[in-house]
């Protein structure tokens, strides 16, 4: 079972972000050993399947004893695959603000996969994008680069969020242009746009470019379930701010959830639907279940690209 590692507090005590995915990735990997998905990618981490003609010499008898399955031990120079982990950080990824939110959670997700990737032999970038795109790194395999990256990520953590808003088209259209050999393309967001159709275009546009590039995507679509797909407030009056643009509204929850869901689950399966005509995975990652929703999700993933 996934270790409880939604509460702030107990992420606190792992000091960094690298003893933390460790603790992640570890723990993913022993309950796949145990699970009936055994064997389907977690020797992908420092195995490969033994082909004909392989030297016997690089084969891990140890595994072979535990799997009955032959496996070589891979070498550093081989990488697989070429990762961008796209990370959302404008204001609205800071909610809840007072407890574990979404940029949190896509932090510590993606430094999960970034140890994961490096497990695997697999290139990793990193993107970060409010309204504007405020980083992209090149994709390598090396143990320095995993150490830039979770030290940029770590500098999320302690980052104020207010009054930064979300362009996810124009960034994803620049990481298309960025990305100039086939890649897997990550997205950490919770797909907040306006309400106007020429946003929901402009997004579906870039998501079409990346695809047009032969980059494989997939979606995280990172909510506070609880909260904001089933607007479960308590029965009393709120005063609602607008992370990103200040606006106030005082209203008691009940008097709006059902316009709320409604307007929330078109919007939600409209996106769905062009996603699935673009053949992109998107897939609703709730803060409160845990990170092995996300490693489960790459590695189906990754699992039909090797």
């Amino acid at each position: 079972m996934e270790p409880n590692l939604t509460n702030y507090r107990d992420l606190q005590d792992f000091g960094n972000l690298e003893l933390l995915s460790r603790q992640v990735v570890e723990g993913f990997i022993t309950g796949l050993h145990k699970s009936p998905f055994h064997g389907f990618s977690v020797e992908f981490a420092e195995h490969r399947l033994y082909n004909t003609g392989d030297s016997v010499k690089n084969v891990d008898w140890k595994l072979y004893g535990r799997t009955d399955k032959l496996f070589v031990k891979r070498f550093e120079e081989e990488t697989n695959l070429r990762c961008q982990v796209v990370l959302d950080v404008s204001s609205s990824m800071y909610y809840p603000e007072k407890d574990f939110n979404k940029l949190l959670f896509s932090v510590y997700s993606a430094a999960s996969l970034m140890y994961l990737f490096k497990k695997q032999r697999d290139a990793f970038g990193l993107s970060l994008f409010s309204d504007k795109l405020e980083l992209s790194t090149a994709a390598k395999s090396t143990a320095v680069h995993q150490k830039y990256l979770f030290s940029e990520l770590e500098n999320l953590i302690n980052r104020k969020g207010r009054d930064s808003r979300t362009d996810v088209a124009s960034a994803l259209h620049q990481i298309a242009e960025l990305i100039h050999k086939r890649s897997m393309v990550i997205i950490f967001s919770d797909m907040l746009v306006g309400e106007s159709e020429e946003g929901l275009s402009e997004i579906y546009s870039a998501l079409q470019h990346l695809k047009h590039n032969k980059h494989e995507v997939i979606i995280f679509n990172v909510l506070d379930h609880k909260m904001e797909l089933d607007f479960n407030f308590d029965n009393r009056p709120y005063h609602f701010i607008d992370i990103e643009n200040g606006e106030e509204l005082k209203v008691h929850p009940s008097n709006i959830k059902e316009a709320y869901i409604s307007a929330f689950d078109s919007y939600h399966k409209e996106l769905k639907l062009k996603c699935a005509q673009y053949k992109i995975d998107l897939i609703d990652a709730d803060i409160q279940a845990g990170f092995y929703q996300v490693l489960h999700s790459y590695l189906i993933k990754r699992s039909k690209m090797i």
